[in-house]
């Protein structure tokens, strides 16, 4: 049984797979591209994009950016057919993360460390960032995403850079509130590391919220 047939084969069916990770594969499959093929162009590894394929591991933001530009896709395409569910009624639910204690997720370009990881239906995500590319290229291009963003420099310098606006230099302190949209990457210029909050609120990160809560207990103890 070769690569595709066993991830098929392994997943048991699509009614477990998050949505935006079934979309991914449709669009894999559609430009005729194997889980090797899509591997090396996103510069993921084989057995992480066949877990990921098959509901074994999180699809968390930094991998979807990186398999969106691999796939040539606009992240709200991977939303576009979702039904979205209507916001959770709960009243006074909490998650609270301690330091150190963030989920982790790590690429080439930025380390992110989600809190409230295990908070279902979120309407926003945040996630605490370090910003480690130092150019647009290493960065890998400018992503969008349907939604708002808000970032807030919490230490080290960097500069947004966006399709509409000259790069914009941001220090300890600054913040910036921007159509996601709109296709910007991060790009650090201190020579120090620099860590930034981002939080994301849309349609279609409301749906990757909800996804990636269900699957963080995957994504503790499997290795890339």
């Amino acid at each position: 049984m070769d690569g595709e047939r066993a991830s098929r084969a392994e997943s048991g069916g699509d009614g477990e797979i998050p949505a935006p990770t079934r979309a991914i594969r449709q669009a894999r499959i559609a430009q005729g591209l194997s889980l090797r093929a899509l591997s090396a162009r996103a510069g993921m590894p084989y057995s992480t994009l066949s877990k990921l394929e098959n509901g074994k591991m999180a699809l968390t933001y930094d991998k979807l950016i990186r398999l969106a530009l691999a796939l040539n896709l606009d992240l709200q395409d991977l939303f576009a057919n979702v039904e979205q569910a209507s916001a959770p009624i709960a009243v006074g639910r909490r998650s609270v993360t301690r330091a150190g204690e963030e989920r982790d997720a790590e690429s080439q370009q930025h380390a992110h460390h989600y809190p409230a990881a295990e908070l279902l239906g979120k309407m926003m995500i945040p996630i605490i960032i370090d910003v480690q590319a130092q150019s647009i290229a290493e960065l890998g291009g400018l992503v969008r995403h349907a939604g708002e963003e808000f970032l807030y420099v919490l230490s080290g310098t960097m500069e947004l850079h966006s399709e509409l606006y000259a790069p914009l230099a941001l220090g300890p302190g600054d913040s910036v509130y921007f159509d996601s949209g709109m296709a910007h990457g991060y790009v650090r210029t201190s020579s120090e590391p620099c860590k930034m909050l981002s939080v994301s609120a849309g349609a279609g990160i409301q749906q990757l919220a909800g996804d990636a809560g269900k699957s963080w207990r995957f994504a503790d103890k499997l290795p890339e």
